[in-house]
């Protein structure tokens, strides 16, 4: 999912896309992760620079910024900026500059991967170094005291060391983004990413740690060995079913909080935004009739959320139609699913699924379910396709039959987007000091992310906040902090001591 929707689930089969329908051409959605810069040299006619914007716009691209670097009597040099909506979209825009007169395409430069070279992240000092009773403060001979103090008082450690507000992103690479098993190095980027946007949305100071192994027992054991440096894990794009043992087990071994994004991050989103979903169309939680698509990690979250929360009415469907407990083709995870959700034994496929049913949640794979397939579902249909990067079916076209529909999509109303949930959720665990999650803490970061959108905010395109509103995090925070402390054990007892051992 967006950032952050991306799931799991299963990819379909040949016969599944072909429940897919074409999408009518619209034009290219142009994108900032499409944006390039064209160098180039231009003669010295006054109407160069027109034809080079009308040249981009011919091309379905969208300029925007042109900047003149040079300006000679013979000539202009100029950076031409424009946003593109893939990367062959992004060589029609250049050809299309080089069939233009009087016109010499010097460089192009991919503005994304310049925005990585070199990383995304960097180690920063909180404290001076300028005089020598700095140092002898910040290291030796002072720091021993710090480590003596810390051997005596391990609770400590949260207090005087990075370990209070600092998250490790684990990932094995195996189930990157909408791009699947591409491995630990390539992964990279992506958690940088996270890491940033731990920085961007909640001050908390992440670190990428991409595992070149997919065996559980290896991946337990190296972040067992790594987490007395942090007060949380945050494991990322790790393919199911093997992410569920990997959390449970690091769940029982360590006293630090274990969160499997992908799982519990996009169910809270998608509770929230539920939630405020069938406030406007008028319906209960526990009365309707819920489909999710993807029996993977999402889906498998999504559904224990919402039962957590007062659902009663789900069926799930996946590669082998709707999961049905008599059905020995199933793997254990997806048997499991199916027994919290399927005690008539329904069977069918997607469309059947939908027949009578008040919310489709799709967390599996593109183009999977024609629009006319909506039709079943009951008045005032609430639906959220949120495969990445192309929904389950065409958003625009769903809202000829759903009176509510969200997406992890950026340009399209509603995006339900893990960063909504993610910072907010670490933020109150490192402020509570927790030393594990709960089911409880999830509903509570859920009904926070609900409850900003205020009742005379709310209506059918708006029921889930921007993720740069920044009462997201706090409040996210604050209810999650809240619920950490109500829960015996969940947190690590705070001392009030202001001295330390001298």
């Amino acid at each position: 999912m967006s950032t952050d929707t991306t799931t799991t689930a299963a990819t379909p089969s040949a016969d599944d896309t072909a429940l897919g329908e074409p999408v009518t051409p619209r034009g290219p959605v142009t994108s900032a992760s499409y944006s390039i810069t064209v160098r180039l040299t231009a003669d010295g006619d006054p109407a160069s620079i027109g034809r080079i914007a009308t040249a981009v716009g011919s091309a379905g691209g969208a300029v925007t910024a042109i900047d003149v670097v040079d300006s000679r009597s013979d000539g202009l040099t100029v950076d031409v900026t424009c946003s593109a909506a893939d990367a062959p979209h992004s060589e029609e825009m250049v050809e299309a500059l080089r069939a233009v007169p009087g016109v010499t395409v010097r460089k192009v430069s991919d503005r994304t991967f310049l925005l990585h070279l070199g990383g995304k992240l960097e180690v920063a000092s909180k404290v001076p170094l300028k005089t020598r009773d700095d140092l002898s403060m910040a290291y030796t001979p002072g720091v021993a005291r710090v480590c003596l103090a810390l051997a005596d008082n391990p609770d400590d450690v949260r207090r005087l060391t990075i370990k209070g507000n600092t998250v490790a992103v684990v990932t094995d690479g195996s189930a990157v983004l909408g791009l699947g098993d591409i491995g630990p190095g390539a992964a990279l980027p992506v958690m940088e990413g996270k890491a940033v946007l731990f920085k961007r949305f909640a001050d908390i100071d992440a670190w990428p740690i991409c595992l070149d192994t997919q065996d559980v027992d290896e991946i337990v054991r190296t972040v067992e060995l790594l987490a007395p440096g942090f007060g949380g894990i945050n494991l990322e794009d790790i393919a199911a079913p093997r992410c569920f043992e990997i959390e449970r087990r690091l769940r029982d071994k360590l006293d630090i909080p274990v969160f499997h994004d992908d799982q519990h991050g996009t169910a809270i989103v998608a509770l929230a935004a539920m939630r405020n979903a069938l406030r406007v169309v008028d319906k209960r939680l526990e009365d309707v009739k819920i489909v999710v698509a993807g029996g993977g990690a999402a889906g498998t979250a999504i559904v224990h959320l919402m039962l957590k929360a007062g659902a009663r009415h789900v069926l799930v469907w996946d590669r082998e139609g709707i999961l049905s407990p008599d059905d020995e083709r199933l793997s254990p995870a997806k048997l499991d699913l199916a027994q919290r959700t399927n005690a008539a034994c329904v069977r069918g496929e997607l469309p059947d699924a939908l027949d009578g049913a008040d919310v489709f949640i799709g967390v599996s794979a593109g183009n999977i379910l024609r629009s006319e397939d909506l039709a079943k579902m009951a008045p005032q249909a609430v639906v959220f396709p949120m495969a990445n990067p192309t929904p389950e079916v065409d958003p625009v076209r769903a809202r000829q039959y759903a009176a509510v529909v969200a997406s992890g999509r950026s340009d399209l109303p509603n995006q339900i987007n893990n960063v909504l949930a993610f910072p907010g959720v670490f933020r109150g665990l490192l402020d509570a000091r927790a030393r594990e999650i709960s089911d409880g803490m999830l509903l509570a970061a859920a009904e926070a992310i609900a409850a900003v959108v205020r009742d005379d905010q709310l209506n059918a395109n708006y029921i889930i906040p921007s993720v740069f509103d920044p009462a997201v995090t706090k409040a996210v925070a604050a209810a999650v902090a809240e619920q950490a402390r109500q829960e015996p054990g969940a947190t690590a007892p705070v001392t009030d001591r202001t001295t330390f051992t001298p």
